[in-house]
């Protein structure tokens, strides 16, 4: 493979995993404005970003076996078409109620970037490679919560929130256009991969099955949830309690995701004299640290946003570490049932999310004090499953 198709290949896959984050991010600033708009509080609100969770949890594992039956792209269009229509369908809603169910239906569509971008990963590249490749996508995934909060302030304050959804929808735009001439398919259709339940059904199971897959799919999915705690939490955080506007936030958010970017290229580095594994449980360590300071700075009331923000930049930084490294160790085993690997990775780790997220709605009691506290919950239960399986007999196992 050329360099310059090889660079193409990898922007376009990092568009497409970061399609669903530039959708979570890009309408964050403009929570207080659809409250108002539909005659709701930023609570409820909140909840769409539940129903999108949800709807990524449940297509990932739809996604995982069309991508391997009918190969890689033709799912790929089909699922951002969706996207697309469910775009212009948030774009017309007229209350919280519809919000809600539309974006899970936007999420439906949107999740098969996330599938078939690290199906391809595995279809292109060595293994032992697979960590570097996905740090790089990270690295292009990152720009969207930078820009996208940035992006919607702008387009909420000159246009109305109702414009930011219409925004989303040009972007699966043009990313069908970009898969249709520009992706080459990199798995062909396979019609000995069976859709009948009763026998995807154990495929899934058997990769469930192998014990490594289970254990670092849990443990970076778990992690990973801890930033979507911080997604979840941080418009009611910032824009409420510390009385940033909608555009500040959108600096701050992007602020933040920095600290992701930072993390994810400092772990290529750092992969040229140390394995994924060792990264994973020093950088887990590192960032249980980080969750239990942030929540201790909360109980005792000197989180002011300052030091949120450092502390949370710092959270992200570690997981720029440990996701790419997660996924890679995760995937590892597979090679055939890549994409229903990439799929249960993927459903495991929103599953994780939607639960994150809905524990910082449902606990919201007016103080700072939920989003750090759901945080450290995260990091801390993923510590545990690392020390578990470093504790474990290791053996090979045949996936």
């Amino acid at each position: 493979m050329k360099n310059k198709q090889q660079t193409l290949i990898i922007l376009i896959l990092g568009a497409l995993i970061a399609l669903s984050p530039f959708s979570i991010d890009m309408y964050l600033p403009a929570f207080p404005a659809i409250a108002v708009s539909l005659r709701s509080d930023i609570a409820h609100v909140g909840y769409s970003l539940t129903s999108y969770y949800a709807g990524l949890c449940a297509g990932q594992l739809v996604y995982g076996i069309l991508i391997d039956r009918f190969g890689r792209k033709k799912p790929l269009l089909i699922g951002l078409l969706v996207y697309l229509v469910a775009a212009i369908g948030c774009a017309l809603a007229p209350d919280i109620p519809l919000l809600i169910t539309i974006r899970l239906f936007m999420a439906l569509g949107g999740c098969v970037g996330m599938v078939a971008a690290r199906a391809i990963v595995r279809d292109l590249f060595p293994p032992e490679d697979t960590a570097k490749i996905l740090s790089i996508l990270v690295l292009v995934m990152g720009v969207a919560p930078i820009i996208a909060p940035t992006i919607g302030g702008f387009v909420n304050t000159l246009l109305g929130w109702r414009w930011v959804f219409g925004v989303m929808g040009f972007i699966a735009l043009m990313l069908i256009a970009a898969v249709k001439w520009f992706l080459p398919e990199t798995r062909s259709a396979d019609a000995t991969v069976s859709l009948k339940i009763k026998i995807i059904a154990p495929e899934y199971l058997a990769v469930l099955k192998n014990r490594s897959f289970l254990i670092y799919s849990l443990a970076g999915g778990i992690s990973y949830a801890g930033m979507y705690a911080y997604i979840a939490g941080s418009p009611f955080v910032f824009m409420q309690k510390f009385g940033f506007s909608d555009q500040s936030y959108g600096w701050a958010f992007a602020f933040n995701a920095c600290g992701l970017i930072l993390g994810s290229q400092i772990n290529r580095l750092a992969l040229k004299r140390y394995d994924s594994a060792k990264i994973n449980n020093y950088t887990a360590m590192l960032l249980l640290l980080t969750g239990l300071v942030l929540l201790f700075a909360n109980i005792i009331g000197q989180a002011g946003p300052y030091i949120t923000l450092a502390l949370t930049f710092l959270f992200l930084f570690w997981l720029g570490f440990i996701n790419p490294n997660a996924t890679a160790l995760a995937l590892k085993p597979f090679s055939a049932a890549a994409g229903r690997a990439s799929a249960i990775l993927g459903s495991i780790q929103m599953t994780a999310g939607v639960a994150a997220s809905w524990l910082v709605n449902f606990l919201n009691n007016g103080t700072t004090l939920v989003m750090p506290a759901v945080m450290f919950g995260c990091t801390l239960i993923t510590m545990v499953l690392l020390n578990i399986y470093r504790k474990l007999p290791h053996k090979k196992m045949q996936a």
